[in-house]
């Protein structure tokens, strides 16, 4: 299965599709499958050919990586909930072939057959659409009530440090990264609710379906502050990050 980034999930479904997304705070186009980043503003080199940011990646994802739908449709069934026949069909459907073609290619030698399968996939497309469009209404519905950042539901000490709202948490974020969020992180603060703020945006570089180990997770850190020790500390004891009790790996854990 494929290692999915945390950015990948933030993504919506046009920049999932298109298989990058830009930050806004850098303008830096990111590719969703590998995380390779092109720094806008910047000319890149794609095999003898040079490419403003966008187009670059681009042609990363097309050179390095193939079709996007090839590599959605790769993915576990436990990200698609596509039995490795509907993937079959889902080729065949995106080659051009019809319904008497691919029952030959599958060798079932009923069109009939096909033509069921094809339906039952567009039942399941407007029901995935309901789905998103409920979520989406759900959400909107949670951040009306309250513009403040959601509290990490297994942190150890949950208490006023971190009743902090959206504004205060993105002028916190903007002081402590001034080069933008991919960091560095200018110092470590001494006030907690300011260091809570940075822990927060710091976990959003682990993916939640995954462990780390020690090492892993330090060169992920070492990233952003020299003293990667501590903060790997902090995100232990504010809950963001768990692991063994002999450090032999490391997860996130916020939900």
């Amino acid at each position: 299965m494929a290692d999915l980034s945390e950015l990948f999930w933030k993504s919506s479904l046009e920049e999932m599709k298109r298989g990058f997304r830009r930050l806004p705070d850098t303008g830096t186009y990111v590719c969703l499958i590998c995380g390779k980043a092109f720094e806008d503003g910047v000319i890149h080199r794609i095999g003898e050919i040079l490419y403003e940011a966008r187009k670059a990646v681009e042609r990363h994802i097309a050179e390095a990586h193939g079709p996007v739908f090839t590599f959605l449709l790769s993915l576990d069934r436990k990200l698609t909930g596509l039995t490795d026949h509907q993937k079959k069909l889902l080729e065949l459907f995106h080659a051009g072939r019809s319904d008497g073609e691919a029952a030959a290619a599958l060798g079932t030698g009923s069109t009939s057959t096909i033509r069921n399968h094809r339906f039952q996939l567009r039942e399941r497309q407007k029901q995935a659409k309901i789905l998103l469009g409920i979520m989406e209404l759900l959400e909107e519905k949670i951040q009306s009530k309250s513009d403040f950042v959601e509290i990490p539901r297994t942190a150890r000490q949950v208490d006023e440090r971190f009743a902090i709202t959206q504004q205060e948490n993105d002028a916190i974020l903007a002081a402590y990264f001034p080069q933008g969020l991919e960091g560095p992180l200018k110092t470590l603060p001494i006030k907690e609710k300011r260091r809570i703020a940075i822990l927060r945006h710091l976990i959003t570089f682990f993916d939640g379906d995954r462990t780390y180990t020690e090492k892993q997770v330090n060169g992920i850190l070492e990233r952003f502050y020299h003293d990667y020790a501590m903060l790997r500390r902090n995100m232990i004891e504010y809950g963001f990050l768990e692991r063994k009790p002999d450090g032999s790996s490391y997860w996130i854990k916020l939900r």
